[in-house]
């Protein structure tokens, strides 16, 4: 958990700490977080609206129906106007007639994709790390390095950090268990972890709120590199 460093007593710094663990989840260090990632107020507005944003412009729009003027057949008038005794119609491509087009059916040609500004992006980032670093569930690892691609050892880690932590529930949760973000691309650690279904892979610089939120745990590698792609992207 991110807790304030106390400079005099009954008083707080505006500098939050979190704990740096090893592979074999013992702690090693301590590392100061910035107040404008890791201390921003919960904004469950701007997080919804930012979050409802990406989903939008991921949504793929394949569903796809025929109105009257694209169904096969009916171009000629089904029977004439008058003295048949029928009701009057033009064409079998009606909507009203069988294999006749769609009236008001879903179109591939709509676009729901929705703006959303770089400022509300790195907002809605911020409060969600925030969050979860006060609710404890960021965790900083020193390194991840594995000599070759290897699940048992990715699990193995996985076990160790939950023991030497309180996230007890990284070993025992079957889905969303945890987001491992890694400072740099680490080709043996992420074919390590991809092969287990309840974690997900991705570079520092890639974070977003969806993911994150989308994970119970985030756990963050080489902690001193990823702050400052953090911070760097911050400031863009």
């Amino acid at each position: 958990m991110a807790t304030k460093a106390e400079t005099k007593k009954g008083t707080k710094a505006s500098v939050l700490e979190a704990s740096v663990y090893s592979m074999e989840g013992k702690e090693v260090s301590k590392i100061a977080l910035p107040e404008a990632l890791f201390g921003a107020p919960w904004r469950s507005d701007l997080v919804h609206q930012v979050v409802t944003g990406m989903q939008a412009n991921k949504r793929q729009n394949r569903a796809h129906t025929k109105d009257r003027s694209e169904v096969s057949g009916g171009g000629k008038k089904p029977w004439k106007q008058k003295g048949t005794g029928q009701a009057r119609h033009g064409s079998s491509r009606s909507p009203i007639w069988r294999h006749g087009g769609v009236t008001f059916g879903p179109r591939n040609e709509r676009d729901y994709h929705e703006k959303i500004n770089r400022k509300m992006r790195i907002a809605a980032l911020a409060s969600v790390l925030s969050k979860k670093a006060a609710d404890g569930e960021i965790l900083f690892v020193d390194s991840l390095s594995f000599n070759t691609p290897k699940t048992a050892d990715a699990k193995k880690f996985v076990a160790a950090l939950a023991a030497g932590t309180a996230a007890k529930p990284l070993a025992t949760k079957r889905k969303n268990a945890a987001l491992v973000a890694f400072s740099a691309y680490e080709r043996n650690a992420i074919r390590s972890f991809r092969n287990i279904g309840n974690l997900m892979t991705e570079e520092v610089r890639n974070l977003n709120p969806v993911d994150v939120m989308a994970h119970k745990y985030l756990i963050i590698e080489n902690p001193e590199a990823s702050l400052k792609a953090l911070a760097a992207r911050a400031k863009k």
